[in-house]
């Protein structure tokens, strides 16, 4: 049985104690590491890049959402608090699960029981790309995304507009930071626009030596005359 890594975040000990004191039923179940506030937690992160998360999400500083917001790539998460307010929320931004503290250990094997038939389930076909996730706060709205399902990427002042199933929505980022982290599996079309490789359907010999491309949901991109030059050098045209 494959042993999953979890982390728990909380600021207050007792909450943490009473976390461990669950985990420790579950022997499949290996604690990596506990955090006081989102500093803490990103470090931990970070170095130890856990399978599992158990996430406050009121807390001093950050919150749990704007923790989430802050990471390159995000675990696997189910939010344990106090306000039953935030419960909406969480749920539509799909995490695991909700737990409203004081957590009844019943509640808490019900939690369990999901976290592990999701963690512990064959990968079958997914990429490595598919399995990672980022997590995106646009408004009063949250989500986490599947790098595998971005498909385009178009810059917006100091925001980038992320492109994925038949949502759009903004994140506070530059294009150029998020080309670093997405890594090879997304190309640089031109100065305003990076795109998922996968999802190139058509590409069209260059005009003026420019060439054109034809996303599978419709969407036309132009390269730039540099990237035209790179997407011919990497063997994609």
């Amino acid at each position: 049985m494959k042993q999953i890594r979890v982390l728990v975040i909380d600021d207050e000990r007792a909450a943490r104690n009473e976390m461990k004191r669950l985990l420790a039923l579950y022997p499949s179940l290996e604690l990596a590491g506990e955090a006081r506030d989102a500093d803490e937690a990103r470090a931990l992160i970070t170095t130890l890049h856990p399978d599992l998360v158990f996430l406050d999400i009121k807390m001093p500083g950050q919150s749990g959402f704007e923790l989430l917001e802050s990471l390159p790539e995000v675990p696997e998460v189910i939010f344990t608090t106090a306000y039953d307010t935030y419960a909406v929320q969480a749920f539509d931004i799909n995490a695991l699960d909700y737990l409203l503290k004081p957590i009844r250990e019943e509640r808490f094997a019900r939690a369990m029981e999901k976290a592990l038939h999701k963690l512990q389930e064959p990968n079958g076909s997914n990429t490595a790309l598919a399995q990672r996730r980022i997590f995106i706060k646009d408004g009063s709205k949250c989500y986490f995304v599947e790098l595998g399902k971005l498909r385009l990427i178009e810059s917006a002042g100091n925001y980038a507009c992320l492109y994925f199933e038949d949502k759009k929505v903004l994140l506070k980022s530059s294009l150029s930071q998020l080309e670093e982290r997405l890594g090879t599996a997304f190309f640089r079309a031109n100065r305003t626009q990076l795109v998922n490789t996968a999802y190139i359907k058509d590409v069209y010999p260059p005009e003026n030596g420019r060439i054109k491309i034809t996303l599978q949901t419709g969407e036309q991109l132009e390269l730039s005359d540099r990237q035209s030059v790179k997407f011919r050098q990497g063997g994609w045209f």
